[in-house]
């Protein structure tokens, strides 16, 4: 049961890497501000790009500004920006997913319960120029966002999505903040990093849970160069080699387990709506999205299949993975 008087406090981490997004990362810097829960702390992290943080030095205020002190990539500016961190729970925020103005307080409420270590909320897409036909909303996660057949209501699930998520400060410190092996660099659209230290706190915390609750909300900027069949089946074969790569540190059976149940029900489900739809006249695009569900379904497996064969080389950034799991934590000085 829910305590309304409990409050605890929670900073905000926002990360980015380019100048390219800066009137985006401005609307979500004002969506911060605009919280129904103030947050203690808005740290905003510049992962390796000099003149981005000096722009931002120059132009914006009431925020914390920081270079990452961690290798490029954004799991190490997410551990740069955790490490400042003085509240109660961490909050990460993409440079271009605006938050509803209740997304904190919808966040924090959940942590009355001691077991929750972490609780992400729904990321909902804004295509620039609207959703293609083709990208059924099944395959939303290939654009960082919550796709159908995540859970309606407040659920205890494997791990959060990216674009909104928040942690226990405790939690994170106790594992080592985020595996810097893992995670986009620039617009190497690798990731799983947060179903990895999800998976790890989970271990490390028998009886914790996850929740995810999809009434926390954030808007996420969809360019219209990521609604290509091209990009997708390029996010479809990174999803597979991150999955190969999580797969190496925190076993098979944890880094699948809801990826089985997805390809089992949800993706059938779709493609047989996808036909249904083509086939009755009612959408004449239906044909491709089923197309693109199999496709999408059949590069992601590849890319795993290639990745599991690759962590087995010596020497391979795979191989490597499992052992920079545990990243040393950095104190704030």
């Amino acid at each position: 049961m829910l305590n309304a008087n409990f409050r605890p406090s929670v900073s905000v981490v926002i990360c980015s890497y380019t100048e390219q997004r800066w009137d985006l990362l401005m609307r979500v810097i004002d969506s911060v501000h605009a919280q129904t829960l103030r947050p203690e702390q808005v740290i905003v992290v510049v992962d390796h790009n000099v003149d981005l943080y000096k722009r931002l030095v120059a132009t914006v205020q009431d925020v914390t500004l920081v270079e990452s002190t961690g290798p490029k990539g954004l799991s190490g500016a997410r551990n740069t920006g955790a490490a400042l961190v003085t509240s109660d729970i961490v909050a990460f925020l993409d440079d271009d997913a605006e938050a509803e103005p209740t997304w904190l307080e919808r966040l924090t409420a959940l942590y009355d319960d001691s077991d929750v270590l972490a609780v992400g909320g729904r990321v909902e897409p804004v295509w620039e120029g609207g959703r293609p036909g083709h990208f059924g909303p099944e395959l939303d996660w290939i654009v960082g966002c919550s796709h159908r057949g995540l859970p309606t209501v407040a659920s205890e699930v494997r791990n959060v999505v990216g674009a909104n998520m928040s942690f226990r400060r405790e939690i994170l410190q106790h594992v080592g903040g985020f595996n810097v092996s893992l995670g986009r660099q620039a617009t190497k659209p690798l990731g799983c990093e947060e179903t990895e230290i999800c998976i790890r706190a989970a271990i490390g915390s028998p009886g914790s849970r996850v929740v995810y609750e999809p009434a926390a909300v954030v808007r996420h900027h969809v360019p219209v160069q990521r609604g290509t069949f091209r990009y997708m089946l390029e996010r479809a074969w990174s999803e597979g080699l991150s999955k190969a790569q999580v797969s190496k540190v925190v076993g098979h059976k944890r880094a699948l387990g809801p990826e089985r149940r997805y390809v089992r029900s949800v993706l059938p489900r779709a493609f047989v709506g996808a036909m249904s739809d083509w086939g009755r006249g009612k959408d004449p695009q239906g044909l491709q999205r089923a197309g693109a569900y199999v496709a999408v379904l059949g590069v992601t497996a590849a890319g795993y299949v290639s990745g599991r064969r690759l962590g087995t080389r010596e020497g391979s950034p795979l191989a490597a993975a499992a052992p920079a799991a545990q990243q040393p934590w950095r104190e704030a000085t």
